[in-house]
């Protein structure tokens, strides 16, 4: 038999009060330890995330151009930018020419990653190589990129230009032509599909492989394959691709300045306009026209229809796999 013990020797631990008691200095170093880990990243959500944008939705009621002190008119700015088309002139068009943008950039993009993400699905030796090469465009610098299309885009000396020759279609001024701008933009984006079809890539992956087996089994052929069992296995990667490739579309603007700022041009988006999206405009008021308010009023313009646009698609847009 063992001896009891007794409540009163010392150092012994009784009841539920004193093992609790224990154990408290051990959670507060645990909560110690985490706010200290997460303390970095909170900061920089406060310091350049949170505060930079409640400061910009008070600006977008002020009149301000950043050097002297913000005037605050209220709701002027946002109804001038919609209703008065003497002070801003180019708003509407520049909304038209961003949706134009993405209604054509976000498919063609998708096309392009889905395709490419089959053929290196289907390579078994130098995958690795060939999917570094179609990422590289990803990871260049805008301004390189800028630099290489107009190039390619040159009405006289231009690659695609001479591709075309020698098919014997006639060349076209490519980035001078206002129908041609958007295309021209939006073959660009396809190019740098090379996120889109790492997902994608991930995606087929996924895909168990006695499902395909099954498929081939039973007679399907190839297009048969990705039209009834590929391509509604990847219906999550694509509505999480156009989602993310709306929202990106609506905000573009580093291709676009790049592109018409080269060779001392001032920044206009092309002939007649046709290449102001909605965000370069809203630099060029920002930067070029010191009218601060409209560009944090038109931000924020911005935000509420891409949340409108996101709620739609999720509401209308199929996203479970079948």
């Amino acid at each position: 038999m063992t001896a009891p013990v007794l409540a009163d020797q010392p150092g012994v631990a009784t009841g539920p009060g004193r093992r609790r008691s224990g154990r408290r200095p051990a959670r507060r170093r645990d909560h110690l330890t985490g706010w200290l880990l997460v303390a970095p990243a909170l900061l920089y959500f406060l310091v350049f995330l949170l505060y930079p944008a409640l400061s910009a939705l008070y600006y977008s009621f002020t009149d301000w151009n950043l050097r002297t002190e913000a005037n605050w008119v209220g709701l002027a700015n946002y109804a001038d930018l919609m209703f008065d088309d003497v002070k801003y002139p180019h708003f509407w068009k520049s909304v038209r020419v961003t949706l134009q943008y993405a209604l054509i950039a976000v498919p063609l993009t998708m096309v392009a990653a889905l395709a490419q993400a089959l053929l290196l699905n289907a390579i078994r030796r130098g995958a690795n190589v060939f999917r570094l090469l179609l990422f590289l465009p990803v990871v260049t610098a805008e301004a390189a990129v800028g630099a290489i299309w107009r190039w390619l885009y040159d009405p006289q000396y231009g690659l695609i230009n001479s591709v075309l020759g020698l098919a014997g279609i006639p060349g076209q001024n490519w980035l001078n032509t206002p129908e041609l701008v958007i295309p021209a933009l939006a073959f660009i984006a396809a190019w740098q599909c090379g996120i889109s079809m790492i997902i994608y890539l991930a995606g087929l992956k996924a895909i168990p492989g006695a499902i395909q087996e099954a498929a081939v089994i039973d007679g399907a052929g190839p297009w048969q394959r990705f039209w009834r069992v590929t391509f509604p296995m990847l219906r999550p990667t694509t509505f999480y691709l156009l989602v993310t490739g709306v929202i990106a579309a609506l905000q573009v603007f580093g291709l676009v300045y790049v592109i018409f700022s080269g060779n001392g041009r001032s920044v206009t988006g092309g002939p007649e306009q046709s290449g102001l999206t909605y965000v370069l405009h809203l630099y060029l008021f920002a930067f070029r026209y010191d009218a601060m308010g409209a560009a944090c009023a038109m931000s924020f313009i911005l935000l509420v229809f891409i949340m409108i646009v996101t709620a739609l698609q999720f509401r209308f847009v199929r996203q479970e796999a079948s």
